[in-house]
């Protein structure tokens, strides 16, 4: 049985919804829109077409995959389950960069561009890691309220 998610659950809620927003328009603010982000990404010259098609596949997947989570999320009948669908949809796109890493040939940064870095991790790797911690503090919070 599947439990309505009530007012105990705000937090969790809020969390997720809060991620899912990141995720609708993070990466289209960044690689696309905002100038300094742009010029390292879809508006790079030095990017060959194909990059660019994979960036904007990105761009896309994560607003899909965002409206999907804020779309289970709002809903009125929102249960625990739901929360936690909405979870791990929204942790695909964080985890796909996280795992991106780890292929031969790939890295954060072009060398082009500083690499910038915040407690020694790059800004988007950061950014990654705090909304897969929010998520799993959700999960965490959502899993300890009993039915």
């Amino acid at each position: 049985m599947t439990t309505v998610v009530s007012r105990n659950l705000s937090a969790p809620r809020v969390l997720v919804t809060l991620v899912a927003v990141i995720t609708v328009f993070g990466a289209l603010l960044a690689d696309f829109i905002i100038p300094a982000g742009a010029a390292q990404h879809l508006r790079n010259d030095a990017w060959p077409p194909h990059a660019k098609f994979h960036d904007a596949q990105y761009i896309a997947m994560s607003i899909l995959l965002g409206g999907l989570a804020l779309t289970l999320l709002l809903r009125r009948d929102a249960t625990r389950t739901r929360l936690w669908t909405a979870c791990a949809i929204l942790a695909t796109p964080w985890l796909g960069l996280l795992a991106a890493m780890l292929f031969p040939g790939t890295a954060v940064h072009d060398p082009e561009f500083a690499a910038t870095t915040i407690i020694g991790l790059h800004p988007q790797v950061l950014l990654a890691v705090i909304l897969l911690a929010l998520l799993t503090v959700a999960v965490t919070l959502s899993a300890r309220h009993r039915d």
